[in-house]
């Protein structure tokens, strides 16, 4: 696909100003920007959902596009699993012909049969080369990565918008169109539904045009980085940390263009008003001549930020006890739901660990529970050390008043900062002028995230709280944020699905899953990176993982040199529940071996009888024929439950 001039403007608003862009097949090209932009916008062009002001977007002759919008007006009387089965419609209106046939070549006339096996050879032929005999898998292998599980008889009517959105994008996926196009496709997806879909885009041939904001996905997906800016897009080579690495380069060129131009302007004005104070016929010559060719120079305009950056700075009042936080025994359930049961773990001054899991975990009602806003179900007993001085960032921002304006809200937490202070610190987080007069109320949840930002900064705090941190903040306030807490010499427990931000940020990682904690000493890269090497442990039923939690906790933590040294690739598993994983890991392994080996026996026999099939001996015997139909049928049936067996046990080994 190319883009060639590309302009569209909404009444005087000029949304797409010449984008130009060209995308192979097989590329994945991210398409990032601040709010506004026109990125979701440059995805409707595509489709034809909007028609340009003018320029040209061209394909390649026959192509297959497919689009998921971050919000999907689906509608339909199916259920999911039926929605998912119309996108394999072909496929099983011609497995239904190849049946019919089967059935007709016990009736067929001799003198017909050899063109009738023809027929049905080729057809049978269409049907494996589209994939009949794994779509099945493949839909079994869409609901349980996009974790539609549990609704697969479920009304799409019920279904809702993020659901829907979800639904759009597994049909998008099994159609198979030559070229994809997502707007926020990680928005309504958990972080193992994230990763499934970034396994299945890096693997798919199709090229990938998608919008998002997510820096991990773009990390993982993107071989391009295309930015769309007021009136332009500037196209990168790499995924989003090489984006990150040319971009800073690309504006310090500009800077350093612009200063030359200006450099040489001034001194060309000089040298002009220098021969015109001469006052002499041929220097009034040379000035004027000097004048003419500074007049055609092409100005270059002076680079600027494009958006205004927040100023965050994180020091702590005073350094804190080397125990920090120490949580026992802690439990919560909602009404018929347990989240987490006999929950306990230490956090030691200095560290930054990220919690983390499945929505619904009680990830949040953790964080709760240490600040004393909830309580623990069962005898439980949260203890911070000595000189410890809390600040904590509540999601819902509820550490703000709503009722208060900007300006009171410091100045009552904080009644010994003059006007101007306050001033200046609401400025340093984009609030100037009559914006600090607003209501807390009005704002919204990117500002009132600001707001609880500021509050943090002034308390000075040595133990940060954090829940979801960065969930209102664009690009560019996130590494902001994530520079403060790298550089914060206190201690920091936060909750985040941010995933490049844990990255960068955390060194410990509490994965809540299952009712239960699992320790990791290392960031997100290395949590999967152990997560996959011993497989999910939680769901192994290691019912110990806890318990490891404690141990790690109660002794080697009791020595700081100790956990230095310990060696984090046991992943908190003592060597008993570590052979037992090998173990179970070996049989499925074995396990996966046999059934490999059975289907390929059965693939060779199909493809013998299908040799045989075509044998005029054979063709011209009717009886015979029946009977080598009768076993490709068994034989197809059994390859169907064996792939499906072998996806199933390849996903959680």
């Amino acid at each position: 696909m190319s883009l060639n001039n590309v302009s569209l403007s909404f009444g005087d608003k000029n949304i797409l100003n010449n984008i130009t862009f060209l995308i192979n097949e097989g590329e994945k090209v991210a398409l990032i920007g601040d709010n506004g932009t026109g990125k979701s916008t440059l995805l409707k062009t595509v489709t034809g959902e909007l028609s340009v002001d003018s320029g040209d977007i061209v394909f390649k002759k026959d192509i297959k596009i497919g689009y998921v919008a971050q919000h999907q007006d689906l509608k339909s009387d199916k259920t999911v699993y039926e929605e998912l089965l119309s996108c394999k419609a072909s496929l099983i209106e011609t497995e239904e012909k190849i049946r019919s046939m089967e059935e007709e070549m016990k009736s067929i006339d001799e003198k017909d049969l050899a063109s009738h096996m023809e027929k049905y050879h080729s057809l049978t032929e269409i049907f494996e080369k589209n994939g009949g005999y794994t779509y099945k898998s493949e839909i079994n292998g869409v609901i349980n990565g996009l974790d539609f599980s549990d609704f697969t008889e479920k009304n799409i009517s019920l279904l809702s918008g993020g659901e829907r959105t979800r639904l759009m994008l597994g049909k998008i996926l099994l159609e198979k169109p030559d070229l994809i196009l997502l707007d926020e496709p990680t928005n309504y997806l958990d972080i193992s539904s994230v990763e499934w879909l970034e396994n299945y885009l890096k693997s798919v041939n199709a090229a990938v045009l998608f919008v998002s904001h997510d820096r991990y996905f773009i990390n993982r997906i993107a071989d391009r980085v295309m930015e769309i800016t007021p009136g332009k897009l500037i196209d990168y080579k790499g995924n989003y940390d090489e984006f990150t690495i040319k971009k800073e380069q690309y504006i310090e060129s500009l800077s350093n263009a612009y200063e030359n131009q200006q450099r040489e302007i001034k001194h060309q004005m000089e040298v002009i008003r220098k021969l015109r104070s001469f006052n002499r016929e041929k220097s009034i010559k040379r000035a004027d001549s000097r004048q003419k060719m500074l007049d055609k120079i092409e100005v270059l305009d002076k680079p600027t930020n494009e958006t205004s950056e927040m100023r965050l700075f994180l020091t702590p009042n005073r350094e804190s006890g080397k125990d920090v936080l120490s949580v026992k025994n802690i439990s919560k359930r909602f009404e018929d739901k347990n989240l987490f049961e006999n929950i306990s773990f230490e956090i030691k001054k200095g560290e930054h660990v990220a919690l983390i899991g499945a929505n619904g975990t009680g990830k949040t009602s953790i964080l709760k529970i240490i600040n004393d806003i909830y309580t623990s179900d069962t005898l439980s007993e949260i203890k911070f050390g000595s000189n410890v001085e809390v600040g904590y960032f509540d999601q819902q921002a509820n550490v703000i008043d709503d009722n208060k304006t900007l300006f009171d809200e410091i100045s009552d937490t904080y009644p010994n900062m003059t006007q101007t202070e306050i001033r200046n610190t609401l400025g340093a987080f984009l609030f100037s002028d009559d914006d600090v007069f607003k209501k807390i109320g009005v704002l919204s949840g990117g500002e009132k995230c600001r707001v609880v930002l500021a509050k943090i900064m002034l308390s000075k705090a040595n133990l940060l709280i954090l829940d979801e941190p960065t969930n209102h903040l664009d690009m560019t306030s996130k590494q902001i944020l994530e520079e403060a807490l790298v550089n914060y010499e206190g201690t920091c427990l936060y909750v985040s699905h941010d995933r490049y931000f844990i990255n960068k940020t955390a060194d410990r990682i509490l994965c809540l899953e299952n009712n239960k904690i699992t320790e990791y000493l290392g960031n997100y890269d290395y949590y999967l990176e152990k997560k996959n090497e011993i497989g999910t442990i939680v769901n192994k039923g290691s019912g110990n993982a806890n318990d490891n939690n404690s141990k790690y906790n109660n002794q080697n933590r009791s020595n700081e040199n100790a956990a230095n040294d310990n060696n984090v690739s046991d992943s908190k598993l003592n060597w008993q529940e570590q052979k037992q994983l090998q173990s179970e890991k070996r049989k499925i392994e074995n396990k996966i071996k046999n059934i490999e080996s059975e289907i390929e026996k059965l693939e060779n026999r199909s493809s013998a009888i299908d040799e045989e099939m075509l044998d005029p001996k054979v063709s011209s015997n009717s009886f015979k024929l029946n009977e080598l139909c009768s076993q490709k049928s068994e034989i197809e049936s059994r390859l169907a439950e064996l792939y499906d067996e072998w996806e199933t046990l390849s996903l959680n080994n």
